[in-house]
């Protein structure tokens, strides 16, 4: 089976698809609310917003959260998703909905459309989740109160590209560098029945539903 590699960014960004496994932390499980954008002091609330309507919030570039993905085909079926975080570390059950520096939840997005809410570093998607051809898949970090983290005006995330190339096999991607590179770098419910975790109801109020990710240790904080 042949490998396909996610698209590539600028070589200082490609540096931390690198290093971020060596250094990855691992999310808590739980659920984090939100809510209306929150007054906290934490970067600076942005009007413009992300492809599911949520304001970005900018901060420095320095220690600013990151992420990487990789995508791997499941021979039982499906595809393995595994997200590496630095400056990130998903909230505890219960977190109010309030922007912490380097704390939040993930998204998970196939060609744009959302599919899934994580609360730790893996999940899967089922072979249902992924037809036939391309597709990408992009993992994007958001505060507590549903804001997006962002650098220099674009949101924290990363994408790998996937080809199936039939009903049963296909070829799998890399993670490609997060979007904190200074140089450049919705909401239909999850149709993905067969993904591990019970679905919760959308807390952005737009009727979706999200599909909760696998679970890990704490290593980075909530």
């Amino acid at each position: 089976m042949s490998w396909t590699k996610g698209k590539r960014r600028p070589l200082a960004a490609l540096a931390v698809c690198v290093l971020l496994p060596l250094g990855a932390v691992a999310c808590t499980g739980g659920e984090a609310h939100e809510g209306a954008v929150s007054s906290s002091p934490v970067g600076k609330v942005l009007d413009e917003t992300d492809t599911t309507g949520r304001n970005l919030r900018e901060v420095p570039r320095k220690n600013a959260p990151e992420v990487a993905v990789e995508v791997t085909e499941d021979p039982g079926g499906g595809w393995d998703v595994r997200l590496a975080f630095r400056h990130f570390g998903c909230s505890e059950p219960g977190a109010r909905p309030v922007a912490v520096t380097g704390r939040g939840f993930v998204r998970l997005f196939v060609d744009g459309r959302r599919v899934a809410r994580l609360h730790g570093p893996t999940h899967h998607l089922g072979a249902g989740a992924v037809p036939h051809g391309t597709h990408q898949i992009t993992a994007r970090l958001y505060a507590d109160d549903g804001t997006v983290w962002a650098v220099r005006g674009k949101p924290v995330e990363s994408s790998a590209d996937i080809t199936v190339s039939d009903a049963e096999t296909g070829t799998a991607g890399t993670g490609t560098a997060a979007d904190p590179d200074p140089t450049g770098t919705g909401s239909a419910a999850d149709p993905d029945t067969a993904a591990r975790g019970s679905a919760v109801p959308d807390p952005t109020g737009t009727g979706a539903a999200e599909v909760p990710g696998g679970t890990a240790p704490s290593a980075g904080g909530a």
